[in-house]
Formats: C-alpha cells, structure tokens, sequence
C-alpha cells in the first residue's frame, strides 16, 4: 500500500465511532461522502433513527431493473471513545496495523469502498451496485435490518466486508442469534426478623439460569449464554427482583424457533415469583445454500488469478447482516473483509498485506458477477 492510502485509513481509525456515539458516528459517514467525492456515484443519506447515527446508499453501475450486487459496511463499532487514547493506540508493528475497529470492519470497509469506487469511474460494473453502509451492526441492526431486506429482496448477490477469519478464510454460513431479558419478582423482607416471608428473586434467578444454560446441545450447534445477572438492593434484605440477559445461538431456523419458544415460556418453580421474558430471534441463521456455495466458487476462482487461496471457514457462530440477506435466499458472501484478530479486544489489529489482495477481488466480484 501507499503510505497516502495508509494516511487516509489511519483517520478512518482515529475516528472513533462506537454505536450509540451519532457525532462519532456521523463522522465515518462524512468520510465516505468525502471518498466518494468526483464520482459517478449516487449517494443517499438516510438521517438516524432511534438514537442511531445516520446511513448511506451508494449507487453505482449499469442504470437497469436487473437485480443488484449489494455490498454491505457498517462503520459503528464496540470500542468507547477514548481507547485509542488510552488503550489501544494507533500503530503499525510489523505487517500489523493496530487500532479500535481496524479489524472489526474499519479497514475492509475502507478498501471495500475504494473497490466500489474504481468499478464506478471505470464502468465495469457486471451489476447496478447498491452500496448501505450502516450504523448499527454490531447491535443487531436495528435500524438499519428493514432497510437492508429491502434491497436484499432486489438483489442477485450480496458481499459482506466483515473481517476474515483464521488466515484469512470467508464465510458461507452463520449461526442465528437470539436475544432475551428475563426479569424474576419475588417478595422482598428483612433478612433476618423476616426471613420465611421473603421470595428471594435471585434464588429463582439461578434456577431458571441454570435450566436455560441446560438447553445447549453441542451436537446441534445450540448455546445459551447467560453473561450479565442483576439483583437485590441491600446484603441483608431478601431480593425482590432479579433480570438477566440470555443470549442464544442456533444453526437452524427450526430450532431457533424451538429455543424461542422454551425460552418465553419459562415457568417460575413457585407460584410466589413472577417471571417475565421478552425479546426473541435477532438474526436468523444464515444456511449455505447451492447458490452461495457457486458464489463461493466463483470468488476462490477470482483469488486463484490475483495469487491467494480463498478458503471457507465452517460454521461461524457470531451474526453479520448477512444472516438477513441469506435468511431471504439471496447468495451471500461474507468474511470478505482484512485478515488479522482480536475483534472487540485491546488486541485489535489487521494485516496490512491482505488489504491489496482483498481489494482486488472485490472489485473483481462487482465486475464479474452476471
């Protein structure tokens, strides 16, 4: 790469953007608007919703009714604003670039959006090209997810940037998520005067944590995972409430619903508590299909012409919005982002000598796919 394009991505990083940051947010945007500049791309600006910072439409290619290739970025990400500052600083070691985001999707978005780019000025594009970079992804879409089966539902394939994994490998399937909140009331009393006529919530907490955690089944692909739980107000005083999160990962749609439907219908073991449960399938499983494993062929062919193998990665089990464009039939590739690790840690870092390669072949992909 050329140290102007690392100098370009480099303020891509410096501009941090986590979720629920709109001006951070909004920033990334206006980058894109500036990268797009003296373009024939046609940009659309979609003003945020429920908190959310703004999302973009880029259009490009052939001016027909064919179905598109849709390209999907999102440029929110996990880290609070400050890390780069305090934590994970902005440096290049080795063929490594560290930085908050550069992995989880920062610089795939980048070189993704230059590939866009150059298939716009040259007009080579196989397709029309709808580009939606969103603002919500890692927070399931909110926003954006209606949006995103909108176009889904007039498109022919769809290219997701998400990093690549484990040296580099795309991604042809995903699990489904699903998440919930779960609220247990008891009856609340004095720890000691008053103990017998307590209903201690956390108490029926754990157990109805520990039947949910029994619904994984390995074999199947289904986890639970109860990761946060919160209750009580004084160590002397008998909890009258409890909530906790779960979060649920399957591989089919059928068990999805299955799991859904155990989930919500949670039982209290006495009749003193009262249990609510609200929440359900965030993303459904993304299922490689014919039509995604032909589009998977086609690309380890493109990579096979730059120099690289492309290999698919089994079963992944984090959501992308992907799983929305798969869930609705349409051929879906993802993983096609920067390799390197640490998504979501102080460890963040991508391999600034996969950026050409990549970039190379998603331009290759808008060229070529009829």
């Amino acid at each position: 790469m050329t140290s102007p394009a690392l100098d370009t991505l480099f303020t891509w990083i410096r501009t941090e953007s986590p979720t629920h940051d709109v001006a951070g947010v909004n920033l990334m945007m206006d980058l894109v608007v500036e990268q797009m500049k003296d373009t024939p791309v046609a940009i659309e600006r979609i003003k945020g919703e429920q908190g959310l910072g703004d999302a973009l439409i880029l259009r490009a290619g052939p001016l027909t009714d064919e179905p598109a290739i849709l390209i999907m970025s999102h440029l929110d990400t996990v880290h609070p604003v400050g890390t780069i500052e305090r934590d994970l600083p902005l440096r290049i070691e080795g063929d490594r670039l560290y930085g908050p985001g550069v992995y989880d999707m920062k610089a795939s978005a980048w070189f993704s959006l230059e590939a866009f780019k150059e298939v716009a000025r040259k007009g080579t594009a196989a397709r029309p090209l709808i580009y939606l970079v969103t603002p919500d992804e890692e927070i399931g879409s909110p926003m954006t997810r209606p949006i995103i089966e909108d176009f889904a539902r007039r498109s022919a394939y769809a290219l997701v940037t998400e990093p690549s994994r484990d040296g580099g490998q795309v991604v042809t399937a995903r699990k489904g998520v699903g998440r919930f909140a779960v609220h247990v009331e008891g009856r609340p009393a004095h720890a000691g005067s008053r103990h017998a006529e307590g209903r201690n919530a956390i108490h029926e907490a754990a157990r109805q944590i520990l039947a949910i955690e029994a619904m994984t089944n390995y074999a199947r692909g289904i986890t639970t995972t109860i990761g946060m739980v919160s209750g009580g107000t004084a160590v002397n005083t008998i909890p009258q409430h409890c909530s906790f999160p779960v979060d649920l990962r399957v591989e089919t749609v059928a068990d999805g619903e299955a799991l859904t439907e155990a989930i919500l219908g949670l039982k209290p073991h006495n009749p003193d508590f009262k249990i609510t449960v609200t929440g359900g399938m965030n993303r459904p499983p993304y299922e490689r299909t014919e039509g995604t494993s032909k589009l998977f062929d086609h690309a380890k062919s493109l990579a096979a012409q730059i120099g690289f193998d492309l290999v698919s990665a089994p079963r992944v089990g984090g959501g992308s919005d992907g799983n929305f464009t798969a869930a609705l039939g349409v051929p879906t590739l993802d993983g096609l982002g920067i390799d390197g690790n640490g998504a979501h840690t102080l460890q963040e870092y991508g391999l600034i000598s996969t950026i050409a390669p990549r970039q190379e072949l998603m331009k290759r992909l808008m060229e070529t796919l009829r």
